[in-house]
């Protein structure tokens, strides 16, 4: 097999050297790993885990067990702590070395998890319910990749971490992968996979080359492993590397995302009449005559969203979120229900989108364009100067919006008071701001996000990348989509207390206190603070950090970090709440072209509204577990279109220079983001000529041995762009000066 470079300041696996735990772990025979099936780790188990694993080294009695389990455990829980510590016991996590006396003894323990690499290029293994990733000591030669579920029998428990033998495969999280064909002087095939983190190539038999060549982008289909060697077969040739069409194809091959659609789900799309019973309408409320309008970017095709308005007495104002009735076209068990169940989302890439549904449905029938009648699922509201709800309407409506929007001629019509519904588009923009400060003054808290755009050239070649504005349109609209999702996720939860309606909440859970304690610590490093007492105090002080970078050149990279410490947002039928938010109760109602989440949503809402409720919590969580799952893929495959155009784009600008600012430090180098386009490289060490540099890891930044001299995050370079690769995805910078905009 061809052998692949680590990236520098990798250790060598099994370096780490461990204590001994006691005397009679020693003595003991070690069963054999296969012998027995790991089970389930309890989140008590693990929860106690963590804590002995803290100090691994030493005794802890139960009463330093309750005290350090977070939230404390009562005294009267004490018989499910020591029925936890006895199982794992059994089970060779912990030890008892004296009554009621714990110590973690995991050696011979056997666990399942997640294969990971480090960026140093180590292997490990992430099992969720352990606060320490395991170590692998079989020196790279694992049959196995990335994100595979791994079997490990511990081998050694140290204050510095576990190590661990891998057994054996569980789980593959995939068998397809994309990738380069390459061939050697000698004949033999290789396929180098697209996929940074796999680093071995894979092996292809002459009798499955599939009449691939020597640079084309292929998919292969993994069959066995030779030791460590992968041998797989060509499933399908996607095109020449380089082609903007076959780089965007094998983005979408590469996490496993859909292409086409199927004859059977385009043929019943085809089938679905054009026309809307008269019928149908009369079983609607009707707002056909209450001005409407939507507005969305420019070159949107898909309208999920229209915004109705009209003025009442007393002061107060009925603003209606109208959202496409998908579930009207899209019925249960149908072949177009179960492949956008089974796609989950749109993926919108740089220059396509892949969407949830046939073009029949996403840009005709369910796109609510203007001068048509339109069906609806909407929430209406009647609300105050204030942005208090003062009455609200959940369910089926018909409208027609009367003009479309864009984002940039909307913005202009607010800000001048001249245009089409110019009176209606202000008073809207005036409610959803006092909305807006209201949300923030109970917890949500903001972050403002960059969108990074390109424009490209009829061949798909980037022209320029550019960082899309977010006016207070952007803001509105989002307002009043947040309105519409938080009172429909309540207005579920109040139907039925106990047992709960199963339905997908979008749910955030609070950060973790130690990534919080790092940001704290790192905002500090600039002359800031944030209050991580509590969560309110967290939310308030976050939303003061904004104000107060806002406009500094430091902005940019405190919030990204603020963002990188806080948890992902994901669906579940269990509400914890949507922490980032500050809502109790909140649900994705309003985007069903796009997201299938929230057309289950339309669906279990019209089944509180007729009172007849028969979803079920299994298969409901199973969807919200695939959505998540799948909502990830999207943004992943997303993220890897921009950074291959941004690649592209720098790679024909070689040797030019740019501002930028420091926004990541390693071993190997430091991550630079150029001003204006978002596009990120990094500085070698190795080309720091001046000094040798080590890594404080603690304080985010490099140190020179003899000159002192500092580079740490949020620092302003200038640099040269010396390399790019598009198979990589990377961009390799080398400082050239002082940044003109410091």
């Amino acid at each position: 097999m061809k052998a692949k470079k680590g990236k520098p300041g990798a250790s060598k696996p099994g370096s780490q050297k461990a204590p001994k735990t006691s005397a009679s772990s020693k003595t003991k025979p070690a069963p054999k790993a296969e012998e027995r099936t790991p089970g389930v780790i309890s989140e008590l188990q693990g929860a106690i885990l963590q804590v002995l694993l803290e100090k691994p080294d030493r005794l802890h009695n139960l009463q330093q067990i309750q005290e350090k389990l977070a939230p404390p455990q009562d005294k009267a829980d004490a018989h499910h702590i020591i029925g936890a510590l006895q199982d794992l016991a059994k089970r060779k996590y912990v030890e008892e070395a004296s009554k009621l006396r714990f110590v973690a003894a995991m050696e011979h323990a056997v666990v399942d998890g997640k294969l990971i690499n480090t960026q140093g290029g180590i292997q490990m293994v992430q099992v969720p319910e352990l606060a320490r990733d395991i170590l692998l000591v079989n020196e790279g030669r694992v049959p196995a990749m990335v994100g595979d579920l791994v079997r490990v029998r511990i081998t050694k428990l140290s204050g510095k971490g576990l190590r661990g033998m891998f057994t054996r495969v569980v789980q593959p999280l995939r068998t397809r992968f994309v990738g380069t064909v390459d061939v050697e002087a000698n004949g033999r095939m290789f396929v180098i996979p697209q996929d940074g983190r796999i680093k071995k190539d894979f092996l292809i038999p002459k009798e499955h080359h599939k009449d691939a060549r020597q640079g084309e982008k292929v998919v292969v289909e993994l069959m066995e492993w030779d030791r460590d060697t992968p041998i797989a077969r060509i499933d399908r040739v996607i095109g020449k590397a380089g082609d903007h069409n076959t780089e965007m194809h094998a983005i979408v091959l590469e996490y496993g995302l859909p292409l086409e659609f199927d004859e059977r789900t385009l043929a019943e799309a085809a089938g679905v009449p054009d026309a809307i019973p008269a019928e149908e309408i009369a079983r609607r409320r009707d707002f056909r005559q209450v001005p409407t309008f939507t507005i969305d970017p420019e070159d949107a095709k898909d309208f999920d969203d229209a915004i109705s308005f009209r003025k009442m007495e007393d002061g107060l104002y009925e603003i209606g979120v109208h959202i496409a009735d998908v579930s009207h076209y899209v019925r249960p068990g149908s072949a177009l229900d179960n492949e956008a169940q089974e796609r989950a989302t749109s993926v919108y890439l740089v220059d396509r989108t892949i969407p949830m549904l046939p073009e029949k449905l996403s840009n005709n029938l369910c796109s609510l364009v203007p001068h048509q009648d339109r069906l609806c699922f909407s929430a209406v509201f009647v609300l105050d100067e204030q942005g208090k709800v003062k009455e609200e309407w959940f369910g089926r409506t018909v409208i027609h919006s009367q003009r479309r929007f864009s984002y940039e001629e909307a913005q202009v019509i607010i800000d001048t008071g001249e245009g089409d519904l110019a009176d209606i588009l202000q008073k809207c923009n005036q409610i959803a701001q006092q909305m807006r400060l209201n949300r923030f003054k109970a917890g949500s808290i903001t972050f403002e996000t960059e969108e990074v755009r390109f424009r490209l050239d009829e061949n798909g070649v980037p022209l320029s990348v550019y960082v899309k504005e977010r006016k207070d349109v952007h803001k509105m609209i989002e307002d009043f989509m947040l309105l519409a999702n938080r009172r429909v996720s309540q207005f579920i939860h109040n139907f039925r207390k106990s047992p709960p309606v199963p339905f997908p909440n979008r749910v955030h859970p609070q950060p973790e206190e130690i990534k919080l304690t790092n940001l704290k610590t790192f905002v500090q490093s600039f002359g800031y603070d944030i209050d991580i007492e509590d969560p309110q105090k967290l939310a308030q002080s976050m939303n003061k950090l904004v104000l107060d970078t806002w406009g500094q050149r430091e902005a940019d990279i405190i919030n990204s970090m603020a963002i990188r410490s806080m948890p992902k947002a994901y669906y579940s039928i269990q509400n914890i709440g949507h922490y980032g938010l500050g809502f109790k109760y909140y649900a994705h109602f309003t985007s069903p072209i796009r997201r299938y989440p929230d057309v289950l949503t339309h669906r279990v809402l019209q089944q509180v509204l007729d009172k007849h409720v028969t979803v079920q919590p299994g298969p409901m969580e199973a969807l919200c577990k695939k959505c998540s799952e799948q909502e990830k893929k999207a943004a992943d495959a997303e993220r890897a279109s921009i950074k291959y155009k941004q690649v592209e784009y720098l790679g024909k600008v070689l040797g030019q220079e740019f501002d930028g600012m420091i926004t990541g430090v390693t071993e190997w180098g430091m991550y630079v983001e150029l001003d204006g386009n978002k596009c990120e490289g990094m500085v070698p060490l190795r080309t720091l000529r001046d000094d040798h540099y080590t890594l404080e890891e603690r304080n985010h930044r490099l140190v020179g041995k003899r000159t002192r001299r500092i580079y740490k995050l949020g620092d302003r370079v200038r640099v040269r762009v010396v390399k790019t690769s598009l198979e990589k995805r990377i961009i390799d910078f080398e400082l050239s000066g002082k940044p003109k905009q410091a």
